[in-house]
């Protein structure tokens, strides 16, 4: 199964995320699938791939409840 899910980048205390598919078993830092994404709380900037993460939801990929929130304040998603 696939989730959507954050992975970390950035300096230790300016984190940035990128929005990406990932394996449900894998790391949160490991073997990315597709990168759908890109949330920046510092300045709450959001680039999102909305083709991209419809149809990886259509396949039955899994978001997380903070991508959820990020998906629902981009208005992307009702």
């Amino acid at each position: 199964m696939i989730k959507l899910c954050l992975k970390q980048h950035g300096k230790k205390q300016r984190r940035v995320y990128r929005i990406v598919a990932i394996h449900v078993q894998s790391r949160r830092e490991g073997k990315v699938i597709k990168e759908v994404g890109f949330y920046n709380p510092w300045n709450d900037k959001t680039q999102l791939d909305v083709l991209a993460i419809m149809a990886l939801c259509e396949s039955g990929a899994q978001l997380t409840e903070t991508v959820c929130n990020i998906l629902r304040r981009a208005k992307s998603f009702e």
